[in-house]
């Protein structure tokens, strides 16, 4: 079965965030490229580098029927970068980019022992296996590995390493892996065990996650870990709150951490939360709370929040006709702005994102004053101007200043 790449208004489908803030505006759906196996099958998550191309992997297909990643315009010409072939991973999950501009990802098998892998692959194409794990420091890893301000990658495998149960590991770009904790070291997996999300690092430099078993009551986790390896426990789900949070957390504009259980809760069909990073659980929802679960059940996927303060995501199962819902969630957080990309030198061009910015009279980066043209009302062409330092980017409108969700890095 082909499968395909579309895109929604420019990129809308393409990059998440823009999804909500485009749902005013005259949609064209146009698909930009339809997969037939040769080149990949069942694609992943994009991410946009810094050339402006989209990037991503396949989970199969290609030349070897592993999977492949591959790079493709916003017009929509697609470039087969490298087909895995078993020896350097099979499965790939999504890519990331780091501040040197190569792609990082993980392969959920293949490898020396089928373990799995990390790779490393330049916008050319050239690919480098740094990391085939063993399963005695890991195997099956999720998601893709994060780049830390420290330069470090950190991720996690599913299974796998001292005590079976998953790990949590470090590694730099030339390779060196270092396994920081392994699940289910205490007594009855009491801090957890089989993540399968990806890692978050918060703006106090500390690294979140969540377990999908385990933890005091056996529901699952969410967990701190330092980026030298203690780890913490801030939360062991016990069904009344939910329990199996699968998908990963995201870190709101005011700080605290936010998420989904896929599965119990006052009704029985999943949760959506909200954690401090000092770990005070507050349940915001429950699925099933409407007859017949017409709101949804089961979310498996984690939360997008919209630069109109509101929180976007997905269940499973339920709704009107049993097959899953689109859901919002406001919790009274207010507007504010995204950039894209979130740095780059003097003279970068740089889209920010936000909601009614018809109006807007200034933009500043860390506080100097930027050229600028208003796009659309929920989009804004800038630059970085000479002088700029390292800071938030402040977009003023008719209503008053919007403050970007994170510092804007000024780079050399």
């Amino acid at each position: 079965m082909k499968q395909k790449i579309f895109a929604l208004s420019a990129v809308a489908v393409l990059v998440p965030a823009l999804i909500a803030s485009q749902s005013a505006r005259a949609q064209t759906f146009t698909t930009l490229h339809s997969f037939d196996s040769t080149d990949g099958a069942s694609p992943r998550t994009l991410v946009q580098a810094t050339n402006g191309n989209l990037f991503g992997a396949t989970e199969e297909g290609g030349a070897n029927g592993d999977g492949t990643v591959f790079e493709i315009t916003t017009s929509g010409t697609l470039k087969t970068l490298h087909s895995f072939d078993g020896t350097d991973g099979v499965q790939p999950n999504r890519v990331v980019q780091d501040t040197n501009g190569d792609l990082y990802g993980t392969t959920t098998g293949g490898g020396t022992t089928n373990d799995g892998t990390v790779f490393q692959i330049t916008t050319g194409g050239k690919l480098k296996t740094l990391h085939s794990f063993d399963s005695t420091d890991g195997s099956i890893p999720k998601g893709a590995p994060i780049q830390a301000t420290n330069g470090k990658l950190y991720g996690i495998t599913n299974s796998g390493g001292t005590n079976g149960d998953g790990t949590v590991f470090a590694i730099t770009t030339n390779g060196t892996l270092a396994t920081l904790y392994n699940f289910c070291s205490q007594t009855g997996c009491t801090d957890g065990e089989t993540p399968l999300a990806s890692l978050i690092q918060a703006t106090n430099g500390y690294l979140y996650g969540t377990t999908s078993a385990g933890g005091t009551n056996g529901g699952g986790t969410v967990f701190q870990i330092t980026t030298s390896g203690t780890l913490t426990t801030l939360h062991s789900f016990d069904g009344s709150d939910g329990s199996a949070p699968v998908s990963g957390l995201i870190q709101a504009t005011n700080g605290k951490l936010y998420g989904t259980t896929e599965q119990n809760g006052t009704n029985g069909g999943g949760t959506v939360f909200e954690i401090t990073t000092g770990g005070k659980l507050t349940t915001l929802y429950n699925f099933c709370s409407q007859t017949n679960c017409t709101d949804g059940s089961a979310p498996i996927a984690g939360l997008l929040q919209d630069t109109n303060g509101k929180f976007y995501g997905t269940t499973s199962a339920g709704g009107t006709n049993g097959y899953g819902t689109v859901f919002r969630l406001s919790s009274g957080l207010g507007a504010f702005v995204e950039t894209q990309m979130t740095s780059g030198a003097v003279g970068a061009p740089v889209k920010i994102l936000g909601t009614n910015l018809t109006g807007t009279t200034s933009v500043t980066f860390d506080g100097t004053p930027a050229t600028f043209a208003v796009v659309s009302k929920s989009e804004i062409s800038t630059t970085v101007p000479a002088g700029a330092t390292t800071g938030p980017v402040e977009v003023t409108i008719p209503s008053g200043p919007l403050t970007s969700n994170v510092s804007f890095v000024v780079t050399p």
